[in-house]
């Protein structure tokens, strides 16, 4: 008797197996063995630190987390001990952003895959559901003509109210209803340095978001602060064609409806970039938390 095919040889690796890649990985990040290049998120500067604009002046770097409860102790990653964990201040709408740098080979199809969790920190003793403003994915690409940065993110909560519901109303408040958003325009970009060869721009304002059709999701916001629950996330690429075909939490699939991103004409010294970012935003006095288990950056087979 003949043994039994795999479909995909991902499949028979336990580690790999709860992702969908394409053909090449082109990194499998399991934080269980470092930072795998993941770093904090900083803005250009030019003689001087102070030359950096405001909101990049106080953003936080990540650090391993075997996540430490006051109550169970340490309980762990999603697999394995540790992840990475992605924390701001606890100062409203503060946040904490963690970038890996990365060039394309070839102009093809790339696809990002993670398993993060988020919460607020668990220093009281109450849930804290609506204590997260918002976490987020995006990505800075460039080719020959066009820099493009596609972002999207889940906005929970706003002013302690569930972004997608009404807090006076008894279903928002049992089961409450984040959405997801994206941008279409960049804010305003500022000279740095006197060489004129510098320049910078803040990525992530709060204005400029608008509601990606369909994309209200109930998340899963365990009964306690410390219960944490992983989810899956996905964003697929085309680089070819600049576009975005697929944005995906859990069960909630989002691009049949095109996806939007930014786009400006390509700038000196970027060409071939293909960074990755995730963010963490806090709506409350209180750290909002990020963890990131594993993440896999995929891409068709080379031609």
């Amino acid at each position: 008797m003949s043994s039994p095919t795999v479909a995909s040889p991902h499949l028979a690796n336990p580690r790999m197996a709860r992702f969908d890649p394409l053909e090449r990985i082109l990194y499998f990040d399991d934080f269980d063995e470092g930072t795998h290049g993941w770093t904090a998120h900083i803005g250009n500067y030019e003689g001087s630190l102070d030359t950096l604009l405001a909101p990049y002046s106080d953003l936080r770097p990540a650090q391993l987390s075997n996540l430490t409860m006051w109550d169970v102790g340490s309980m762990g990653a999603m697999d394995g001990t540790y992840a990475l964990k992605l924390a701001t201040r606890p100062t409203p709408g503060h946040m904490a952003i963690l970038i890996k740098r990365q060039t394309w080979r070839e102009l093809a199809d790339v696809r990002f895959e993670a398993y993060l969790a988020y919460k607020p920190e668990p220093r009281e003793l109450v849930l804290g559901e609506l204590d997260v403003r918002a976490f987020g994915v995006g990505f800075d690409l460039q080719d020959d003509t066009t820099r493009w940065m596609p972002q999207y993110r889940f906005l929970n909560a706003e002013d302690g109210k569930p972004a997608a519901g009404d807090a006076t109303d008894q279903a928002s408040r049992t089961t409450p209803r984040g959405k997801w958003q994206q941008r279409d325009e960049t804010s305003v970009f500022h000279t740095i340095g006197g060489s004129g060869s510098t320049v910078s721009h803040w990525h992530l304002p709060d204005e400029g978001w608008h509601d990606v059709l369909g994309g209200t999701q109930v998340m899963c916001y365990n009964e306690i602060p410390t219960k944490v629950n992983w989810f899956y996330l996905r964003v697929d690429l085309d680089l070819r064609n600049r576009r975005v075909s697929r944005l995906q939490c859990n069960d909630l699939v989002l691009g049949r409806d095109p996806l939007e991103y930014i786009a400006f004409p390509a700038m000196p010294n970027l060409r071939g970039m293909l960074n990755a970012f995730v963010w963490v935003q806090t709506d409350t006095a209180k750290r909002a938390l990020l963890y990131v288990d594993s993440v896999v950056m995929s891409t068709g087979a080379a031609s």
